[in-house]
């Protein structure tokens, strides 16, 4: 763009100092910000047959005024006109709320043009808008803009127009000539008039066509450019060590690796014995054995004389590891320790002291690990369980405990492909797509309320096997905001329903960390038979024997949490059960029951929480790393993501675009971003 774009708005015709103030207010203080300034949708005011049109769909038609208008009115201010319209073949009505100021242009045989409501039952539309006589038709798209304060959507309409108006011959297209030539898209004046006034909606679709690619191929860029930066600029420390002794570990595993583990421990090998820092995702579905797989990598790194660290999100995850782990490496000579918030007083000072001195070889911990005075003698590896649980900042923390550690991510949450390359585009992932022989599929059902004694008796009769049984809610206590089942009143319930034949925990994130393990030491011994619990159980509870995963209010989840609950069961040899309860109001809802019961398959149903959620949603909450585009969506737009990354890797990766004049726009966008730096991008 020339510099003349960065003049103030003041410069455009129709805009004073009184309204270049209000556009200020959002955000629109030169010309190129309001050129820029892009329609969220289209309003769609082409004439349709009303054959082709579905009931309830909003529509526009043409036709003559066939009956004397009538007009009744409900009090002062309320009022309902009807008249007849011939449209084409069809004699229709039209229903006009609140609008006796139309009677009188309604004449007998007038021109009209109605926009509404289609109701296909009783072959009647209900007006909001109406013109009387001849239409120019030259713009039937009419696009919508986000407004605020006291700037209308016409006046902004009006604004950009003449913006265009008086500069289109200044805008200019920096984006590469070869790029447009390869994918035919349109130039920057071309594709800002189509957004702005489409004559029809193959203008709209060409101008986004251009205006997503450009979107993506800038953000990839800059994930590419962090990822080439940060593999030269972070020299990591090759692993050594003896094979014999890692495979000696690996064959004294109680179980065979799956083929999926294997790929997966062989991708990490590489990476720890390379000269650059591992920079990691494993993804891996509930079940599959990412633990193993860390297990491995962290022996890796204990017989090539470094530490490891392991950081979970919650204590019981923490000490549950920390049980798993000792048992598979402190047979081989890791001291592995735990460090919490409960940890405290003499025990705690000791474990720092002996991390610092290099007797300790695996930490394994909460958020206790990034605090201050925790500091290793020699860290190697560091892994992050569950990463999205913490923030950019804290993995930075941990990460710079030592001198470029290699880092390896976990996530038990299936990413869907698109957001794994939008969010996580500068790391390498890995993905255990298999699940270890022998696991059954978990049977899942979904029931309304009114079934719940057939439930309670299902679980009953699994109980008499000697079976256990999960039964999750959604709060904790009673709410007067929220009609769903809580725990402590579910809890109740069963107490009472199951007398003395079964022992019935409570579990939840209020209660003191003591409480917690005590319920959980319970269960997991089968001394509780029944485990009422909120979502904390959602990761790191592993009891083989618990067969049934009873899940209150169900469409208050999402897919993804949904799987996470479903995943505690189906860990032991015996069938396991997961039933949804659930009276869903919204097609959403349904939805999502419908698909929890069609698979298993976590990175499917992945791939369906994002569609029906949205990126920015995914994990439960605005995840960093997550880009806003103006005009993409990675959900629907996933093609042009995958063609603008592999563009981005081999731009990224040419003698070309460093330094062929074409590419300087896209340089500048980089060096601009901080990406070249290393500086990360949310």
């Amino acid at each position: 763009m020339t510099n003349i774009l960065n003049q103030s708005v003041l410069n455009v015709k129709g805009i004073g100092q009184e309204t270049s103030l209000a556009l200020q207010e959002m955000g629109l203080t030169k010309i190129i910000d309001l050129l820029e300034h892009l329609p969220y949708r289209y309003e769609d005011y082409r004439l349709k047959d009303l054959a082709d049109v579905k009931h309830e769909e909003r529509v526009t038609v043409e036709g003559k005024v066939h009956s004397e208008p009538s007009l009744m009115y409900f009090g002062k201010k309320r009022s309902k006109l009807t008249t007849r319209i011939l449209v084409e073949r069809y004699l229709i009505s039209a229903v006009f709320f609140n609008q006796p100021y139309v009677k009188s242009k309604l004449t007998l045989g007038a021109d009209v043009t109605i926009t509404g409501k289609w109701d296909q039952h009783r072959q009647t539309i209900t007006v909001s808008e109406v013109k009387v006589g001849e239409v120019d038709r030259k713009q039937d798209l009419k696009p919508l803009y986000h407004t605020k304060g006291e700037v209308t959507t016409k006046a902004l309409q009006r604004y950009i127009a003449n913006a265009f108006y008086q500069y289109e011959n200044d805008i200019i297209d920096n984006f590469p000539l070869s790029l447009r030539e390869r994918y035919k898209l349109l130039s920057k004046r071309d594709t800002l008039r189509f957004l702005h006034f489409p004559k029809n909606f193959d203008d709209v679709k060409h101008a986004r066509r251009r205006m997503v690619y450009e979107e993506f191929l800038l953000f990839q860029l800059k994930m590419q450019a962090l990822r080439k930066y940060e593999r030269e600029n972070s020299a990591g420390h090759p692993h050594q060590y003896q094979e014999d002794r890692l495979q000696e570990f690996i064959d004294n595993l109680p179980f065979a690796l799956t083929n999926a583990q294997q790929r997966v421990v062989e991708e990490i090998a590489t990476d720890l014995k390379s000269p650059y820092r591992m920079n990691r995702l494993l993804q891996g579905d509930v079940g599959s054995g990412k633990t193993v797989v860390a297990a491995i990598a962290l022996y890796s790194s204990y017989l090539s004389g470094y530490q490891g660290a392991l950081m979970v999100p919650t204590e019981i995850l923490a000490e549950q590891h920390s049980e798993g782990l000792r048992n598979l490496l402190e047979p081989f000579g890791v001291k592995v320790a735990l460090l919490t918030s409960s940890v405290k007083g003499k025990q705690r000072r000791q474990i720092l002291e002996d991390l610092s001195n290099g007797e300790i070889d695996l930490l394994i911990g909460t958020h206790a690990l990034i605090q201050e005075e925790v500091n290793f003698h020699k860290l190697g590896l560091v892994i992050t369980d569950e990463q999205h649980r913490f923030g950019v900042e804290q993995r930075r923390v941990l990460r710079e405990k030592g001198e470029s550690p290699d880092v390896l991510f976990m996530t038990a949450t299936p990413i869907p492909r698109t957001l794994a390359i939008t969010a996580f585009g500068e790391m390498d992932v890995s993905v255990i797509n298999e699940l270890p022989a022998g696991r059954k599929q978990i049977e899942t059902y979904w029931v309304k309320h009114n079934m719940l004694d057939r439930v309670i008796g299902f679980i009953d009769k699994e109980l008499r096997k000697g079976r256990q049984a999960y039964v999750i809610c959604p709060l904790i206590e009673e709410s007067e905001h929220l009609d769903v089942q809580n725990a402590i009143d579910v809890h109740g319930m069963l107490t009472h329903t199951f007398l003395e034949k079964y022992r019935v925990g409570l579990m939840h994130g209020k209660l003191p960390a003591e409480e917690k393990e005590q319920v959980m030491r319970l269960f997991s011994s089968n001394e509780a038979q029944v485990l009422v619990s909120t979502t904390v159980v959602e990761v790191g509870v592993n009891v083989p024997n618990a067969t049934i995963m009873v899940i209150y209010d169900a469409e208050r989840f999402g897919l993804s949490q949904l799987h996470q609950l479903r995943g505690r069961v189906g860990r032991g040899a015996d069938q396991s059960y997961c039933i949804l309860l659930a009276d869903p109001k919204s097609e959403t809802g349904k939805e999502r029951m419908r698909i929890m019961t069609e698979t298993n398959d976590g990175f499917v149903l992945s791939e369906k929480d994002l569609e029906l959620r949205g990126p920015g949603d995914f994990f439960g909450r605005k995840q960093s790393g997550v880009p806003e585009f103006k005009v993409a969506d990675m959900i629907h737009d996933y093609r042009a993501l995958e063609v603008a990354r592999q563009d981005a890797v081999q731009l990224i990766q040419s003698k070309v675009f460093w330094e062929g004049q074409d590419y300087k726009y896209l340089r500048e966008m980089i060096e601009t971003s901080g990406a070249m730096n290393g500086e990360k991008l949310d």
